[in-house]
């Protein structure tokens, strides 16, 4: 299977490689790592062609951006965080760690206040 790495907002084709099946194409949220270089998934996308009457899935796209994975970056609840998912200033996202130290590491921010949901 054919997937297509694109640059989010241009769409200007970076790589194309091919895999054995769908389950290996990453989903959004996700870092995929390509000859040393590192790529955050930010939107998936399916391409379909017509063969003989019926529609087959021809290609994926996948936007990505360039990005390191972070080393403070942790698998949570499904799902890539950058920092400590417990404080209640992280967003919980791959992209942004929080709004009051986005730059981190958490271990050297002083804003530290559990969330009061919990994990």
């Amino acid at each position: 299977m054919q997937i297509e790495l694109r640059q989010i907002g241009s769409d200007r084709l970076l790589e194309s490689i091919e895999v054995e099946s769908l389950a290996e194409v990453p989903q959004p949220g996700r870092w995929l790592v390509i000859d040393q270089r590192s790529f955050l998934v930010l939107q998936r996308s399916h391409r379909y062609q017509l063969c003989n009457g019926s529609y087959e899935l021809a290609t994926v796209a996948l936007q990505v951006k360039a990005q390191v994975q972070p080393r403070d970056a942790l698998w949570w609840q499904n799902q890539w965080v950058i920092g400590n998912p417990d404080c209640h200033f992280n967003a919980r996202s791959p992209l942004l760690r929080c709004a009051v130290f986005p730059d981190g590491p958490c271990t050297s921010c002083g804003h530290y206040r559990p969330r009061p949901d919990g994990p």
